[in-house]
């Protein structure tokens, strides 16, 4: 074959291969914002694997570039607009941080709502749609699914025997429904990133914060700490959202097949966490068996009938209507979209 004839046909086959559509099996990268690694082990042992490891995994021909967000140098209060402006396609994201620009994530988690993990899924599976809808609508993200990391429980630096005890004192606080109930029984909420909370309760910049019993052990709170009150204000619900843009570029199978891999990640979690919390109020209080976590010596505060009935009254008395005034600014069908989802499965009118 000529010289010639082989330089026309490299280059009708060159031709040929630009008219065709991109290959099905064409590597697709997302870029993932992940939770911060001081979280602890939800995000070590079951989310950063599943996004490392998820080519392989589910046989999608998609690559995640995971980061965890405290190793990308950006806030996690701004996840939704970094998603929205398209530096990043996919997120784990923290609610309470990003409540601010969407207060009806709060919706999920409201102080008091999700007493045991039971009602947690509950609530999840019931404001899934509503919360999905609403963060299309205003960030072009759409939610996939939701997680928590925990019951969130009070740790103090100094003796405390309930809630009663923290009036007078400096609380850290992660969204604006909690810091309203922690106002309501007297203490003084403190707004402080997590990271920032273990140097805050050595220094006495506050004198309480709350997190899972979980994290704050990886964080080593319990050094720096000396009670531990285990009564679950919220649960801290997260979820994972991907940007429409990157949605739509995937086949329905692709999109199947993602949306079952989150709906596996997120069902482990629920019970991992639940394993997590039962473990670490032990770990962090000296006693056995500690399988998770390290071993320190809180003094473990009982938590009394009258504690509980506080913050069971706290829905309706103090984070419903603090939550109604600030999400029906933003949208006036908030809180009538919550009441006709999350209502409806617990009787809230």
């Amino acid at each position: 074959m000529s010289k010639r004839v082989l330089q026309f046909a490299a280059a009708a086959g060159l031709a040929v291969s630009l008219c065709l559509p991109a290959s099905a099996e064409e590597t697709l990268k997302i870029r993932v914002i992940g939770q911060p690694l001081a979280t602890g082990l939800v995000q070590a042992n079951k989310e950063r694997p599943f996004f490392e490891n998820f080519k392989a995994a589910t046989g999608l021909a998609i690559e995640m570039d995971y980061k965890p967000i405290d190793t990308l140098g950006i806030k996690d209060t701004e996840e939704l607009r970094v998603l929205k402006s398209g530096l990043f396609e996919m997120a784990s994201l923290r609610f309470p941080q990003n409540s601010r620009d969407e207060p009806a994530l709060l919706g999920f988690d409201l102080v008091g709502l999700n007493p045991d993990y039971a009602t947690g899924r509950k609530v999840a599976d019931a404001y899934l749609p509503i919360a999905d809808a609403r963060l299309q609508k205003q960030f072009g993200v759409k939610l996939l699914g939701v997680f928590p990391f925990g019951p969130q429980i009070l740790f103090c630096n100094q003796p405390i025997k309930g809630l009663a005890d923290v009036k007078g004192l400096k609380v850290r606080t992660y969204d604006q429904n909690l810091a309203k109930f922690i106002e309501s029984v007297g203490g003084t909420p403190v707004p402080i990133s997590f990271a920032d909370t273990y140097q805050s309760l050595s220094l006495g910049v506050v004198d309480c914060a709350i997190s899972g019993a979980s994290s704050a052990n990886s964080s080593g709170w319990p050094e720096v700490s000396t009670h531990q009150l285990s009564i679950g204000f919220q649960l801290a619900v997260n979820g994972y959202v991907i940007s429409l843009k990157t949605w739509e570029k995937l086949t329905p199978e692709q999109q199947a097949k993602l949306t079952e891999a989150v709906a596996d990640l997120t069902n482990d979690i629920w019970a991992y966490s639940e394993t997590l919390f039962a473990d670490a109020i032990k770990c962090n209080a000296g006693k056995d068996p500690c399988t998770t976590g390290k071993k320190f010596n809180l003094v473990d505060v009982p938590v009394s009938d009258a504690d509980r009935a506080l913050l069971k009254e706290a829905v309706l008395k103090i984070s419903l209507p603090s939550w109604a005034e600030v999400c029906d600014k933003a949208d006036p069908n908030c809180v009538a979209s919550w009441k006709a989802s999350v209502g409806q499965v617990l009787g809230i009118q």
